[in-house]
């Protein structure tokens, strides 16, 4: 078959890394892509939300199955795109992706079909003031969202009532995230410990992939601003039997029976970002797609041909017995540019990629990097996802793993965090896990 791949990012080359092993596959096509991904597939200069151009180029190249990495051409309907002309995709309708392109519709769904989530209210239009009454009800700390996609950037966790109504005035009044933050969704902060869970869905069955626990504070200890994801870990220990069929029937099961009952079902990677409290796992966020940088350490761990799995999930057809997992962990440490998640420099250039060896579980996903003549450079704030799979099924030794491969890598200004995975070894060096929401994936 021959497969296309969007999107440019970590997440992207991980995906095209699994694909390429698969006998089904002929061609594989990525746009935008990468440098690492040009290793894997043919680069195609068309971004990943042009979805006229994408359509027209699958017709051309016959392509046989499509796997969309990012949320914003889903939410733009890719999916229903591709489908009007009879070609198989791998995403969530335009309808489906709400769950993530709208805050307040996932929780909104949440409460129609007795998910387990934060308590919550949305506001909009000119209704800034009745939010700062609400405000009032909530015990500190608490969450303001802007309700449409926002990069990540549009969830403020606030210490104070000042600090909430500021939120609340820039996103409603200041224009603080454009349209994406006309509507807001104030929630009470959680606390407990996260864990990221993935479901591969052909809108009526679906099969759990291993879950994972990423790292989304640029500095150790789970201190400093929110990123994009700084590393990653799977599975995560903390998602025992036990909470897994909690999980199952009363998160990811209620999810797809209701989205089906609503006349949208649900094909494709449901993403459920959960706070697991003394309460039980509750909803932070859905995602409708792959996570990143959680893929690069999700992936990897399918024991399995993924083009098939995913083009039977496409096609209404899944096999959950099929989607079989290693019995082994994987770590991914992200290495990012000096200054990330503000202002950094790009065009450094990359050395020691040269000493990785799959022969010993490792891989280098790339997340922003080009070629410049015969150089490898940076050209993003997450460069580099440095990725051990250790099949001892002994997490302690992969993240030890991860960080030999780091460093034998390098370029100038490369920053990364030294704790990635720790967290399941030393339950006291564990941060304060919250109701962030906040992913720039």
């Amino acid at each position: 078959m021959n497969v296309l791949v969007v999107g440019s990012g970590g997440r992207e080359h991980a995906l095209t890394w699994k694909l390429k092993q698969s006998p089904l596959v002929r061609g594989l096509y990525c746009a935008p892509g990468n440098a690492g991904i040009a290793q894997e597939a043919e680069i195609v200069a068309i971004r990943a939300d042009d979805i006229d151009r994408l359509l027209a180029f699958a017709k051309e190249k016959q392509v046989d199955l499509t796997v969309v990495g990012p949320e914003v051409p889903l939410v733009l309907g890719i999916v229903d795109a591709f489908s009007s002309e009879g070609l198989t995709i791998f995403g969530p309708s335009r309808a489906a992706a709400q769950l993530e392109g709208s805050k307040a519709f996932s929780k909104e769904f949440m409460v129609r079909h007795k998910i387990p989530t934060a308590r919550f209210r949305s506001f909009e239009g000119n209704d800034s003031t009745e939010a700062e009454r609400y405000l009032e009800t909530l015990t500190l700390p608490v969450v303001v969202k802007a309700d449409g996609l926002a990069a990540g950037k549009g969830v403020m966790i606030c210490e104070s009532r000042p600090e909430a109504i500021d939120a609340v005035r820039q996103m409603m009044q200041g224009n603080a995230f454009g349209a994406a933050g006309r509507k807001v969704v104030i929630e009470e902060f959680l606390r407990g410990e996260e864990v990221s869970v993935f479901a591969i869905c052909d809108g009526e069955r679906f099969a759990l992939l291993a879950a994972a626990q990423d790292h989304k504070r640029i500095l150790d200890g789970d201190k400093g601003k929110n990123t994009g994801g700084m590393g990653a870990y799977a599975p995560a220990p903390i998602f025992t039997d036990t909470l897994k069929h909690t999980v199952v029937r009363d998160i990811i099961t209620p999810t797809l029976d209701g989205m089906r009952s609503e006349g949208t079902p649900y094909r494709g990677c449901l993403y459920a970002g959960l706070m697991v409290t003394p309460d039980g796992p509750k909803v932070l966020e859905y995602n409708c797609r792959f996570g990143d940088p959680e893929t690069q350490v999700v992936v990897p761990l399918i024991d399995g041909d993924l083009a098939e799995i995913l083009a039977a999930a496409a096609a209404g057809r899944l096999d959950p017995s099929a989607v079989v997992l290693h019995d082994a962990s994987a770590v991914t440490v992200v290495m990012a540019s000096h200054g990330y998640p503000d202002t950094y420099e790009v065009g450094k250039e990359i050395r020691g990629l040269d000493s990785v060896s799959a022969e010993r579980g490792e891989v280098v996903f790339h997340a922003g990097t080009k070629r410049e003549g015969a150089r490898l450079v940076s050209a993003g704030g997450r460069v580099l996802a440095v990725t051990a799979v250790g099949y001892a099924h002994e997490l302690e030794s992969t993240i030890a793993d991860a960080y030999r491969i780091v460093h034998r890598i390098a370029f100038d200004g490369a920053y990364y965090r030294s704790d990635i995975g720790r967290r399941a070894l030393t339950p006291s060096q564990k941060g304060r896990s919250d109701s962030r929401s906040g992913r720039t994936s």
